[in-house]
């Protein structure tokens, strides 16, 4: 049914249109669609193929993909068997001023069983600069951590930004048989917050064992962009070193405390520190130590976490964020929970990034 006179029509629709099946299968996308993404966008395959994604291993089985747009409005149109909405947001500079752009998904279904449907995209997707936001996110999603475990430790987290380039980078490592956590929030949303937390990715040394000495470096580097008072980044960072089960751990700005759970309650593990800017550049950074015990849960969390809102303008608070902690068993169990009792809080919209991990100690 889409060749002929259906198939010129819909190639000349300056509008995304693609058709899937209820297996999520792309049967067909038109030439403005394929234009939104890449040269290498399919015409039909998997989602991954048309939108010329680049996230590795099946479609739909990434970690990233929970966050996908067009996979989410897909899912709901095959169980609901009606029409659903859904839309990519995407911040951009624009001379000189930050302008959030919104582009509607819209999918209907094709048959009354239930087995083609037809997605729509508005025009405004199919220029440069969404097609730039587009590869900015994918770019971004390859900088997060990859597995749930390292160096012996098992670990869990989320990352959900507001827009579709978000400021929050969470990054797990091991050096030296020891397990590493960094959590940085950058000031700001979308490109911009998004360049500098790509700036931290490539600015926090890695090989160096010292946290302290790694912010001193970062700071360092930080101040040769020459950026201006209203540019920041907050980092806690912890090593976790389970042969002497001690945790170590420095911390520039990050308001959001460390939280330890143990077999007495909930630690707040707090030290006061500009974060880094060009307010003290020469500021020393400081680490401290602290024993551990098999059982422990710790957790970073940005304030994103903390500062969710409501529709009646409360906030998540940290006394929240320790109630799931209290009833959590282990890292994975603990970012299931929160992620679930934050979306319920704030009805699901985020007005800032949310960003935690938790690891198993």
């Amino acid at each position: 049914m889409w060749y002929g006179t259906y198939k010129k029509i819909l190639e000349g629709l300056p509008s995304g249109v693609f058709v899937f099946d209820d297996k999520l299968r792309v049967k067909y996308t038109n030439t403005a669609f394929r234009r939104s993404f890449s040269e290498k966008a399919k015409r039909k395959g998997s989602l991954s193929d048309a939108l010329a994604c680049t996230e590795t291993g099946a479609c739909g089985t990434n970690s990233a993909c929970e966050y996908c747009a067009f996979l989410r409005v897909m899912k709901r149109a095959i169980a609901s068997r009606k029409e659903e909405r859904d839309t990519l947001r995407a911040s951009v500079q624009r001379n000189g001023r930050t302008d959030t752009l919104s582009v509607e998904i819209r999918v209907l279904p094709l048959d009354e069983k239930g087995n083609l449907f037809l997605g729509l995209t508005g025009g405004t997707y199919q220029t440069e600069t969404e097609r730039d936001m587009l590869s900015a996110r994918q770019m971004q999603r390859r900088l997060l951590p990859a597995g749930k475990s390292i160096g012996g430790v098992p670990y869990s987290y989320m990352y959900i930004p507001c827009l579709e380039v978000g400021g929050d980078l969470p990054d797990v490592y091991e050096l030296n048989g020891q397990t590493y956590g960094v959590l940085a929030d950058v000031s700001g949303k979308g490109v911009s917050a998004g360049m500098l937390s790509a700036f931290v990715k490539a600015g926090f040394d890695r090989k160096e064992p010292s946290l302290s000495c790694a912010l001193d470096r970062l700071n360092v580097k930080f101040n040769e962009l020459n950026q201006d008072e209203r540019s920041y980044i907050t980092v806690a960072a912890v090593r976790i070193d389970k042969t002497e089960k001690k945790l170590r751990y420095s911390i520039a700005g990050h308001n959001a405390p460390i939280l330890l759970k143990n077999s007495l309650g909930i630690n707040e593990i707090e030290l006061p520190a500009p974060p880094i800017s060009n307010w003290m550049p020469d500021f020393p950074y400081e680490e401290r130590e602290l024993p551990f015990a098999n059982g422990d849960l710790l957790v970073l969390l940005t304030d994103g976490v903390t500062e969710c809102m409501n529709q009646k303008g409360e906030q998540f608070g940290i006394e929240r964020v320790e109630s799931v902690l209290l009833q959590s068993l282990n890292a994975e169990d603990f970012i299931g929970k929160l992620k679930n009792a934050l979306t319920v809080f704030s009805g699901g919209s985020f007005t800032d990034d949310i960003t935690a991990i938790a690891f198993d100690l």
